[in-house]
């Protein structure tokens, strides 16, 4: 592994385990929910409607995780940071196996 590659994995290892800024960030600020992450609902509160566009595709995606949160809404502060830490570390492994195997496609045709 190189220096830029050691580099590369502790910074995102870094941002994996500062995610829990995004649950208490928001409760220290007073505000609802971090800062664009709103849906349909909090978007007509702010604006006093929904743009139609977001309206056409509000439904197409539903996350895996909802809220990052593997065990609810119900779970301490410190159960829901660990939650958004394991979910940030799941997303980084996917999205290296993703490159990864575009990369071993890409080289295969290349021989």
């Amino acid at each position: 592994m190189t220096a830029f590659q050691k580099k590369l994995w502790i910074g995102l290892i870094g941002m994996a385990l500062l995610t829990p800024l995004g649950i208490y960030l928001p409760k220290i600020a007073g505000s609802d929910e971090a800062w664009g992450e709103w849906g349909a609902e909090t978007i007509a509160k702010m604006l006093g409607y929904v743009p139609e566009s977001m309206k056409k595709i509000a439904n197409i995606w539903k996350a895996p995780v909802p809220d990052y949160n593997f065990g609810g809404e119900g779970g301490s502060s410190g159960v829901q940071a660990a939650w958004y830490m394991l979910s940030a570390l799941i997303g980084i492994v996917v999205v290296v196996l993703v490159i990864y195997c575009i990369t071993r496609m890409l080289s295969s045709h290349e021989k």
